[in-house]
């Protein structure tokens, strides 16, 4: 579904990124690990197209689109939901869902009835006010807008930030849903080591702007792994 190959990327003589490849297959849910500032929104962000690339490629649906802008990957079926949320604080819970439709063709522009099913509470306070909403409540919006614009691939940076631990669960339950039920290619960047082994078919460890490992969860537990989620 996405595919990403030896990518740089770099912030003027900044070099974030080294050789980068990181594959996002459809009905799967792809973690991505790293302390903080070793290039995983940096990763994020090329792929979204937030940030341009300086060598490599990024593939979708076998379409190159490393050199698209990034509504068009939004269109083309990308739909990024960022660290901190970035919903509309003076816009409704309905407003904000309703900027999904930005993307969308006319005919086909309405809220999924699906995601009151994993978010309830955001069909209780659809006139209440994004900015009013607890720090949980806004990332189940977030990822509610996303959904709106029926994405092929979500990519979620660090969905469990300042989250009580209720709703990560709820957060975590409704990732796994859209993987099975879906089949949608899920790009889960994450500090919170349990959260993402309890969750990802496969993870990719971050550590200075390269991929030090590539694998199954069972294999985070070696030392040689673990030394670079170490602080």
């Amino acid at each position: 579904m996405l595919s990403v190959r030896e990518i740089d990327l770099s912030y003027g003589a900044a070099q974030a990124l080294r050789g980068v490849s990181v594959d996002a297959p459809e009905a799967t849910i792809t973690g991505v690990l790293g302390r903080n500032g070793v290039g995983k929104t940096s990763l994020l962000r090329a792929i979204v197209g937030h940030h341009p690339t300086s060598a490599g490629t990024i593939t979708f649906d076998n379409r190159t689109i490393d050199r698209l802008p990034p509504y068009a990957r939004a269109r083309a079926g990308i739909a990024y939901v960022p660290q901190g949320r970035e919903i509309f604080p003076l816009l409704t819970v309905k407003e904000n869902l309703e900027t999904g439709y930005a993307g969308r063709p006319p005919a086909v522009r309405s809220i999924p009835a699906d995601i009151f099913d994993l978010f309830p509470v955001l069909g209780d306070m659809m006139d209440r006010r994004g900015g009013d909403l607890s720090g949980g409540q806004q990332q189940q919006l977030a990822i509610a807008r996303a959904l709106v614009t029926r994405p092929r691939v979500l990519v979620l940076d660090e969905p469990t930030e300042g989250i009580q631990p209720s709703i990560i669960k709820d957060i975590g339950r409704a990732i796994q849903y859209l993987r099975d039920s879906s089949g949608l290619a899920i790009l889960l960047v994450e500090q919170y080591l349990d959260f993402v082994r309890e969750l990802a078919d496969r993870v990719y460890l971050m550590d200075r702007g390269e991929i030090v490992y590539a694998g199954d969860t069972a294999g985070l537990d070696d030392p040689d792994v673990r030394r670079h989620l170490v602080v």
